[in-house]
C-alpha cells in the first residue's frame, strides 16, 4: 500500500484528473437515477400514496385509473369477496381548475375516496387530512395549504359552477399522470364530474380500494378477486404502481442509459492504469529486478483503483446530494440511499476486473531484462 500511495502522491494532477472523471461520471449515474425515480413517481406516486392495500379495475381499463369503470354489478362483486375488511369506491378524473386569486386556468387530477382508508390519504407531509367534504390534499409543489380550488367547466352547455376544494394538507411525491393531483371525497368527485358533464345520470367508480381482514395479505387478496371474475382486475398496491401503462418504456429507456455508464467507468479506469503500466514498465521492471515480488506490484495496482474509484465514488455522491435538496417543476428528486449503495458496489467491482489487464502485464514482467536495458513485453 505504501507503494501505491507514494506513487499517487508523485503524480497527483495524473490522479487527481481521473478521480474527477470517475466522479462527474458518479454524478450522471446518480442524477439519471433520480431523474428516473421522480419520473416514475411523477406518473404513479398517488397510486403509491394511497391507502388501499389491494385495487381493483375493471378488466377493460387497462390498469388506468382513470380509463377503467366499475360497473354496479362488479362493484357488488367485489365488495362481497371474503377475506376484504372495507371497501371503498375511488374515482379519478381531470379537470381545468382556477386557485382562488389566480387568473390563470391550468389541470389537475381530482381522486375521490368514498372511505378515506382504501382509497385516500390518510398521512400527509404537512396539514392534515381530508375530514369533509370541500377538503383536498394536494401534492406537494404544486399547490399551497390554504389554496381554494376551483373546477371549472370549459365550454360546457349548460354548466354551472363546480365546486371549490381548500387543500388542507400537502404530500410529497403523489402526482398521477404528471399531473399537479387533489385527494378529495367521494362526493367532491361526483360534483367535478357533474360539473364537466351536467348530463351524465351517475358517476361510476373508476377502481374500488380493498383492505384485507387481519391474516390476510394484500396477495392473497387481490387473487381471490381475480378468481371471483374475469372481469375484475385487482393489484396490490405496489403492483398498482409498478405496472400502470407508461412505467416500463421509462425504466427500460433509462437501463440502456446505465448500461452505458457502467460500461464507460471500468472501461475509462481500465484503460488509464493499462497506460500507466506501459509508461512505467521500466521501473516496474527494475522493482522486479530488486526482489519486489510481481503480486506486490500487482497489489498495489488494485490499491490505486480502489482509491481512484472510491474517491471518485465519495466526491460524485457529494455532488449529487445538493441535487435532491431541490424540485425541478414539479418534478421531486430523492436523495436513493440503495441506489448508492448498489451503483458503488457494482462501478467498484468493475473497476477491479477492468484492472485485471493491467496486472496480467505486470505479473508477465521479467527481470531479466532489467540486465539487458529492456522493458515488460
Amino acid at each position: 500500500m505504501q507503494l501505491a500511495l507514494r506513487e499517487m502522491r508523485r503524480a497527483k494532477t495524473r490522479f487527481g484528473l481521473l478521480i474527477a472523471a470517475v466522479a462527474l461520471l458518479v454524478f450522471l449515474i446518480l442524477a439519471q437515477q433520480a431523474i428516473q425515480t421522480g419520473l416514475i413517481t411523477s406518473f404513479v406516486g398517488a397510486l403509491r400514496e394511497q391507502s388501499a392495500p389491494v385495487i381493483v379495475y375493471s378488466t377493460d381499463g387497462q390498469r388506468a385509473l382513470q380509463g377503467s369503470i366499475v360497473p354496479p354489478p362488479l362493484e357488488a362483486q367485489i365488495r362481497g369477496v371474503e377475506g376484504a375488511a372495507a371497501a371503498g369506491r375511488i374515482g379519478q378524473g381531470t379537470f381545468t381548475v382556477r386557485v382562488e386569486g389566480d387568473d390563470d386556468l391550468s389541470d389537475a387530477a381530482i381522486i375521490g375516496a368514498e372511505d378515506r382508508s382504501v382509497g385516500g390519504i390518510e398521512e400527509v407531509d404537512e396539514g392534515r387530512p381530508v375530514e369533509r367534504p370541500g377538503e383536498a390534499v394536494g401534492s406537494t409543489g404544486d399547490f399551497e395549504i390554504g389554496d381554494r380550488v376551483q373546477v371549472v367547466a370549459v365550454g360546457v352547455a349548460g354548466a354551472g359552477e363546480g365546486p371549490v376544494l381548500e387543500v388542507v394538507g400537502l404530500v410529497r411525491g403523489a402526482q398521477i399522470q404528471v399531473t399537479p393531483t387533489l385527494f378529495t371525497t367521494w362526493d367532491d368527485h361526483v360534483a367535478a364530474t357533474q360539473t364537466v358533464n351536467p348530463e351524465a345520470p351517475t358517476v361510476l367508480p373508476n377502481a374500488i380500494g380493498l383492505r384485507p381482514e387481519d391474516g390476510i395479505t394484500a396477495a392473497e387478496l387481490a387473487a381471490r378477486v381475480n378468481d371471483l371474475t374475469e372481469e375484475a382486475d385487482a393489484l396490490t398496491r405496489d403492483e398498482a404502481a409498478r405496472e400502470a401503462p407508461g412505467v416500463a418504456q421509462v425504466q427500460q429507456s433509462f437501463q440502456i442509459i446505465f448500461l452505458l455508464f457502467a460500461l464507460v467507468v471500468p472501461l475509462v479506469t481500465g484503460l488509464f492504469f493499462l497506460i500507466i503500466t506501459f509508461q512505467k514498465s521500466a521501473s516496474l521492471t527494475l522493482l522486479r529486478a530488486i526482489g519486489i515480488r510481481g503480486g506486490a506490484l500487482v497489489r498495489s495496482l488494485l490499491v490505486q483503483v480502489v482509491v481512484v474509484i472510491g474517491g471518485g465514488l465519495v466526491l460524485g455522491t457529494l455532488l449529487y446530494l445538493p441535487l435532491t435538496r431541490v424540485e425541478v417543476g414539479s418534478l421531486v428528486l430523492r436523495f436513493d440511499g440503495a441506489a448508492v449503495g448498489v451503483w458503488s458496489a457494482l462501478l467498484l467491482v468493475l473497476g477491479l476486473l477492468s484492472a485485471l489487464v493491467a496486472a496480467r502485464r505486470v505479473l508477465k514482467i521479467d527481470p531479466y531484462e532489467a540486465t539487458v536495458g529492456g522493458g515488460a513485453r
